[in-house]
């Protein structure tokens, strides 16, 4: 923002805070006219008048005779005729009647002009002008001008015809007849017409009742204009038709005067008899009217409450004549929200009325209360006669005085509109004269401020009286309306203010009504006030000086100082200043009539007069004097005040005339939406101010900012005080510190004093600024308000030409987000937010586009040009490069050549390059991405991040927290714009769904790029991104490329802090960006594996060991892969699956296997710790091996328990089936948690045989893990003993003595051989031995003599030898065989082993198994052939036979029992000894 000298920043948002406290305070002044009445019962001057030297307050501009036709018809008449008169203000014409002659003119000046319309013989009664519906009458005729005669109604059609220049839009106006629009009126005279802005048409007849006349376009069913009676019921019907007038009885009360009032949509009436009535049109004044209540008794019920002053007055009115009703008029919602109407009495008093019961009847933006009653709320009491000189304010109420009868007022006539009144007193017989009240601007700064009563007396409402004589006597009054350019621009301008909330009229009458806020806060924008008057004689035109235009001709005439002064006096030092300030910048609006050099010159002198506006001081003085007693100590009892600042009337007139500029539009929104409810998502967005408005407004913000320029250049004032400083104020006047200002830039400062001296009293004194220093921090103010009033000029401008290039075309390439904040942007946002700019920016770039874009409207020169000059604060050097970089784009998107398309890009790129802090990245980038140049793509952005934050602050720990946070979001942003390139390529969008590329690309070849142009612009942006020395958006790259599965393009083209980034992404993914390449060591630190790990983390630590993979760092990979193992997660949704782990383990074994095996790959040392490594893992797969199938047992558990029959219904037999029922569910409940507890993490061989394996008898895996943790001695042995018991046991439950020996089998097969001790045969024998003899004794299962020895063989891997020795030492020990049953059963599985033997060991020895040997002994070879292949083992079988036959011999048992055994045993002697016989044995 290159202003000249200027500094935008602070300085005007200090100012814009001061503006909008101002506009406030203005605001909250604005009293309720009914709080100001109230608040005059207690002040003691309610009427003034100005000082006999100064130019009056009100003067007659003109007087014009009557139209001479008019004159002529008159006399004609004799003086006889029925005569009428009024005026017409909408269309700028008086008009009188004569018998049946209307006669129209105009009352602002004479044109020689008078239109006559004249009616069937018949005279006219009444007279009104309406407003044409749309739709029923072609568009020429603006008005209906509404006759009444005695026997029919009429429309007449008015047509308005402007000037050739168009500077007057009433030059001309022609009376159009409609025949088909004329009813008769059933013998009703109707006293008086009133019409509606709506234009609805009422009259009221002398019957006392009140019609409307109902016009259309008409039907087959309805006439086109029709009366309809709206007051009367049934009876009044029947007796207006049936019984004629002579016959009728009762007093009627006819209505001689209607008013409107179009804001709260409502009629008040006044009849013969001086009653007010009150009708209701419906909320919106369109519904029927209805009447809601009257009111004969106009007496304000609290004058009784107010004796004294108040009594006086009265009881002197009342020994006169009951006064009459002389007008009623409505008071506007800008006046008062609870009084609605003011009745003017004979006597001079204003009676104000409410129509509803006690509360605020309007609200801003709600609906208006309706209509409920008519009662008294406030009078004002007339006022005095004889203010022909200056009225001074004396000790008693202008009211409380008793004046004497013929000095009583007898108003015969009166006119109240916006706060002023104009009566017309008859009160002397020679000559009538005009009493105008308006309201006093200067009373808040002249009264004079007593302790209790200055509250009061502030609020308190105060009227000047002005005097004028009139030849004649008035008949009517009416404003005259401003021209319809200046209504406009002022309702464009105040209709939306909070405080003019409810302008729904015409322009013209709706800025008219602001006239009733008093002439200070209106006098810049409104003209003079003008009222003309139609009286007996003619008519004459009244014009209302307001301060300003005093003051002007109090400069004009070398009025000596003594008055200059009384006026600053007067009015206050601030509101004089103001005044100054435009009649110096020349803000005033002064009806065409430009202000002189001269009068410029002098009001710019009185603004910089120390001796009139004053010089800034301290405030608070007397306070930090009267702290101290008169004895010198220090008084507990006062209040020490700081003290402050207090600015000179030149700045707080600057302040004035700033805030009152700005007012209109300072906290309102720059767009509104019309359509669609307001929805500025499908509504059309407009700008809210017209441009005439803007631009005059601009106009004057400008004047007024090169007026202070202008002073501050040439040294005046304030300004020249504090340039003669030095460099002590050079700083403060052009500096962009703050050195010497406190809490508030704008007055309220306060500095404590030096501790240099010592003392109790020193220090708790404070110093007073010096006067150098207070005149320092006033410039320093005002030129802060120069610079917002400078800012606030181009923001209007900028508006403008918004505006000229169709604000709705504009804003249709912005975003929904960007849509709603443009509507609800207010100007005060416009001006002084960072915000503001930013929608500035957008909407600029938005007129660029329309002037470069393909159509090829303009060029960036031609609009930056306008742009430079009018608003250089929103478009500087940097948006001019920008914008050439943006046309530069365009060209090049439309260009075919690749080479010239390229040398575009790279043009463009070399703009940019000189401003990337400015540039608005995100749309550059994505046309550098369509023309396919990625180096401005990945440049640009990262220089922008550079310069955003070219101290490092991002990564800066010694700085705020929330600092450091935004930087580092501003950084990331841009960053963002690179991977969203990368994204495109890729086509994914930024929620993972696949989008189509290229869609939005110009080019002519923009077609979808193949896969291999799109894997080779990635590798670029890689490479390029790779290089650029910034760290954290490494980290930012890799996470997004990660994101994106390109995995493989980020480890082949990763930095060098790639390694350290993974590893710091493994620990935490969601820390703070910090600088990793202070991370020197490249060993992995992956942290504690037993720490939880999310799984974002451990897609980095997986990615970590690919790379290692990559890099053949096998063993470092190892490890990675181990952490990502033995990884525990706090979200068990994140846990891996115990099948995953296992996969893990077994790629981190291959990896380990392959460091050892990698020659030169590791150090010696390195090779220690890889034989630890694969050790260890190979150990922790076994276990996880464990755990997956107690898993699997337990889950298995859980299912069975969950389908067996007792779980749904109990078993008959069961004694106790319900008991069952709860341990079952029990055993289900708890292996399904136990389950799922071994699914979250890896368990220790101890907790899986504690914990799991024990409590639920999975005791195959339990002998697993003991022969596994290398159980021994004698007390694992008993362990391991008591495990193969109840294994047994359990098997023997399951399925007896078959199923105990299939468990042996398989148990036995996975422990064999080991050291023996996870085997105990001799454990196992015994036990199925007994088991089996039982069971065969007891007839509960057959058992085979082959199954016990068998089982232990094949335990044994199939070495009978084992086997054999266990039975060898069973039948050995005495004490433990003492049954003769169990040693035979032994003897006969010795049989079975001895067989197996003897068949092992042909088999051996021929290579095949022991049955495939039995075949082939049974074949061609010869039983020598075998014998001789293992003679010795076939010799030791023999002798063992033997010895068994002995042994059997000796058994006490009956010799059935032992013959089939020793039989058995013959034989196999006999097949080993004999070579002819084993064969069949074999066979």
């Amino acid at each position: 923002m290159a202003w000249e000298d200027d500094v935008v920043g602070p300085d005007v948002a200090f100012a814009g805070l001061h503006i909008s406290e101002r506009i406030g305070k203005d605001v909250a002044s604005q009293l309720d006219l009914e709080e100001a009445i109230e608040a005059s019962r207690y002040a003691s001057h309610p009427y003034s008048s100005l000082p006999k030297e100064w130019p009056p307050v009100v003067e007659v501009a003109e007087t014009r005779e009557l139209p001479p036709v008019l004159i002529e018809r008159y006399n004609s008449s004799g003086g006889e005729g029925t005569a009428l008169c009024g005026i017409f203000p909408e269309i700028r014409r008086a008009w009188a009647s004569v018998d049946n002659s209307l006669f129209l003119w105009r009352f602002d000046k004479w044109d020689a002009q008078c239109t006559e319309y004249s009616a069937d013989e018949q005279a006219i009664c009444a007279v009104g002008l309406a407003r044409s519906k749309p739709g029923i009458f072609v568009e020429a005729i603006q008005y209906l001008l509404v006759l009444a005669t005695p026997i029919e109604l009429i429309l007449i059609g008015v047509c308005c015809t402007a000037s050739g220049d168009g500077s007057d839009p009433y030059a001309e106006i022609s009376l159009q007849p409609l025949p088909e629009y004329r009813i008769p009126s059933d013998g009703v005279t109707m006293t008086c017409i009133a019409c509606t802005d709506k234009g609805h048409i009422f009259l009221a007849g002398r019957d006392g009742h009140i019609y409307e006349m109902q016009y259309s376009t008409g039907s087959v069913w309805h006439k086109r204009c029709r009366k309809l009676c709206l007051t009367s019921g049934l009876g009044s019907l029947l007796s207006r038709w049936v019984l004629p007038n002579a016959f009728k009885f009762g007093a009627v009360d006819p209505v001689v005067d209607m008013v409107v009032d179009n804001e709260r949509h409502m009629i008040y009436a006044r009849t013969e008899a001086m009653k007010v009535q009150v009708f209701d049109l419906g909320e919106n004044g369109e519904g029927r009217l209805a009447k809601i209540a009257e009111e004969k008794n106009l007496i304000d019920p609290r004058e009784a409450q107010y004796g004294g002053r108040r009594s006086a007055g009265l009881r002197a009115a009342a020994r006169g004549a009951k006064p009459t009703i002389v007008c009623v008029a409505p008071l506007s919602t800008i006046e008062s929200k609870r009084m609605h109407m003011v009745a003017v009495l004979s006597d001079g008093r204003r009676v104000y009325l409410s129509t509803t019961s006690r509360g605020n009847n309007s609200s801003i933006g709600g609906p208006l209360q309706r209509p409920s009653c008519l009662k008294v709320i406030a009078t004002s009491p007339a006022p005095p006669l004889g203010v022909g000189g200056g009225l001074n304010y004396g000790t008693m109420s202008a009211s409380g005085r008793a004046q004497p009868e013929d000095l009583t007022l007898k108003v015969e006539a009166a006119f109240y509109s916006a706060g002023t009144l104009v009566l017309s007193d008859s009160a002397t017989s020679t000559l009538s004269s005009l009493l105008v009240v308006n309201r006093d601007s200067s009373m808040q700064s002249s009264l004079p401020v007593n302790f209790g009563t200055s509250s009061r007396n502030t609020r308190a409402l105060r009227e000047l009286v002005s005097s004028l004589p009139i030849e004649g006597r008035m008949l009517c009054a009416a404003d005259i309306l401003p021209l319809p350019d200046t209504a406009a621009t002022v309702q464009s301008l105040f209709s939306d203010a909070e405080a003019f909330a409810g302008l729904c009229e015409s322009s013209e009458k709706a800025s008219g009504k602001l006239w009733a806020r008093g002439d200070l806060p209106t006098q810049h924008i409104l003209p003079r006030r003008r009222v003309v008057i139609f009286s007996s004689m003619g008519l004459m035109e009244v014009v209302f000086n307001r301060p300003v235009d005093i003051l002007r001709r109090l400069l004009e005439s070398n009025a000596p100082r003594s008055q200059i002064e009384e006026f600053f006096n007067r009015f206050g030092r601030g509101e004089t200043a103001a005044m100054c300030l435009m009649l110096a910048a020349d803000l005033v609006f002064t009806e065409g009539n430009l202000l002189s050099t001269m009068i410029s010159e002098k009001a710019a002198e009185a603004f910089e007069d120390p001796g009139l506006v004053g010089m800034p001081q301290i405030d608070g003085t007397c306070g930090l004097t009267s702290a101290r007693s008169p004895s010198g100590g220090f008084s507990m009892g006062q209040v020490v005040q700081e003290a402050e600042p207090v600015f000179s009337g030149a700045h707080e007139g600057l302040c004035l005339c700033s805030s009152r500029l700005l007012f209109p539009i300072w906290e309102l929104p720059v767009m509104v939406v019309h359509g669609k409810d307001g929805r500025f998502d499908e509504g059309i967005i407009v700008c809210r101010l017209s441009v005439e408005a803007m631009k005059i407004l601009e106009n004057k913000i400008r004047y007024l900012e090169q007026f202070l320029r202008s002073r501050r250049n040439k040294r005046r004032g304030l300004y020249g005080y504090v340039a003669g400083l030095g460099d002590y104020s050079g700083s403060i006047l052009y500096g962009t510190g703050n050195q010497i200002t406190g809490r508030n830039l704008f007055g309220g400062q306060t500095r404590n004093a030096e501790t240099g001296d010592s003392g109790a009293t020193s220090k708790r004194q404070r110093l007073a600024y010096t006067s150098a220093e207070l005149a320092a921090m006033e410039v320093r103010a005002m030129e802060c308000l120069r610079r917002l009033l400078r800012r606030s000029s181009e923001a209007l401008f900028l508006l403008q030409l918004i505006c000229h290039h169709n604000v709705t075309r504009l804003v249709q390439g912005l975003d929904n987000n960007a849509r709603q904040k443009l509507v609800q942007l207010t100007f005060n946002q416009l001006v002084c937010s960072e915000e503001g700019d930013q929608i500035a920016i957008r909407l600029i770039a938005a007129l660029m586009e329309y002037y470069i874009g393909p159509d090829g409207r303009g060029t960036v020169d031609e609009v930056s040009e306008k742009l430079r000059e009018g608003c250089p604060s929103y478009y500087n050097e940097s948006d001019y490069k920008y914008f050439l970089a943006v046309e530069c784009l365009e060209k090049a998107s439309v260009t075919i050549n690749a080479h010239e398309r390229e040398i575009l890009a790279r043009d463009a790129f070399n703009h940019l390059t000189k401003i990337p802090e400015s540039a608005d990245l995100r749309t550059i980038c994505k046309r550098f991405g369509d023309l396919r140049f990625y180096e401005a793509v990945v440049r640009l952005p990262l220089q922008k991040a550079q310069a955003l934050d070219a101290k490092g602050n991002a990564f800066n720990l010694n700085i705020d927290p929330g600092r450091r946070d935004n930087t580092l979001v501003l950084r990331e942003q841009c960053y963002d714009i690179i991977i969203d390139a990368l994204r495109s390529l890729k086509g994914v969008g930024k929620n993972g769904q696949p989008t189509e590329f290229g869609a939005s690309s110009k080019l002519h070849a923009g077609h979808s790029l193949d896969q291999a142009s799109r894997d080779m612009y990635i590798r670029q942006i890689i490479q390029l991104s790779v290089q650029w020395p910034d760290t954290a958006f490494h980290e930012h790259l890799y996470r997004a490329l990660i994101e994106l599965g390109l995995e493989n393009e980020l480890l082949d083209y990763g930095g060098s802090d790639l390694v350290p980034f993974l590893q710091s992404a493994g620990r935490n993914p969601l820390r703070e960006v910090q600088a990793v390449n202070a991370v020197k060591s490249t060993a992995p630190q992956v942290g504690d594996a037993r720490s939880p790990i999310t799984s974002s983390q451990a897609k980095y630590l997986y990615l970590l060991a690919k790379y290692y993979v990559l890099k053949q760092q096998h063993l470092l990979a190892a490890r990675v892969l181990y952490t990502l193992a033995e990884r525990q997660c706090t979200d068990s949704e994140e846990t891996p699956t115990l099948h995953q782990r296992l996969q893990y383990l077994s790629n981190a074994i291959i990896q380990a296997k392959s460091a050892s095996s990698t020659i030169g790959s590791i150090s010696s040392n390195s090779a220690i710790d890889d034989d630890g490594l694969l050790d260890m893992l190979e150990a922790k797969l076994a276990i996880l091996h464990f755990q997956i199938r107690i898993k699997e047992e337990l889950e298995l558990i859980a299912s069975k328990v969950e389908r067996m029959p007792g779980s749904s219904e109990s078993v008959p037999n069961d004694p106790f089936p319900r008991s069952n029922l709860v341990i079952e569910d029990d055993i289900a409940r708890s292996a399904g948690e136990k389950a799922k507890e071994l699914s979250l993490e890896l368990k220790s061989i101890t907790q899986l045989y504690n914990d799991f394996a024990i409590p639920f008898k999975l005791w195959e895996i339990c002998l697993e893990m003991l022969n596994f943790a290398n159980y021994s001695g004698d007390v694992d042995s008993k362990i391991v003993r008591e495990t193969w018991a109840r294994l047994l046991d359990q098997a023997l439950s399951r399925g007896g003595v078959a199923e105990a020996c299939s468990v042996v089998k398989r148990v036995g097969s996975t422990l064999y051989p080991g050291d023996g001790v996870c085997l105990p045969l001799e454990t196992i024998c015994l036990h199925l031995e007994k088991v089996a003899l039982e069971r065969l004794t007891s007839g509960a299962e057959l058992v085979g003599d082959e199954d016990i020895a068998r089982s232990l063989i094949a335990a044994c891997k199939g070495a009978p030898e084992p086997v054999l020795h266990t039975y060898d030492q069973l039948l050995s020990n005495g004490a433990i065989l003492a049954s003769a049953n169990l040693r035979l059963c032994l003897i006969r599985s010795v049989l079975v082993v001895l067989r197996e033997w003897a068949m092992s060991a042909v088999a051996q020895k021929l290579g095949t198994t022991s049955t495939g040997a039995s075949f082939l002994v049974g074949g061609s070879l010869s039983f020598q052939e075998t014998a001789i292949a293992n003679q010795g083992v076939l010799d030791k079988i023999a002798s063992l036979v033997n010895r068994y036959m002995t042994d059997l011999r000796r058994i006490v048992l009956p010799q059935n029992q032992i013959e089939p055994v020793y039989r058995g045993f013959r034989e196999l002697e006999e097949q080993l000894l004999s070579s002819s016989s084993f064969r069949p044995l074999l066979t």
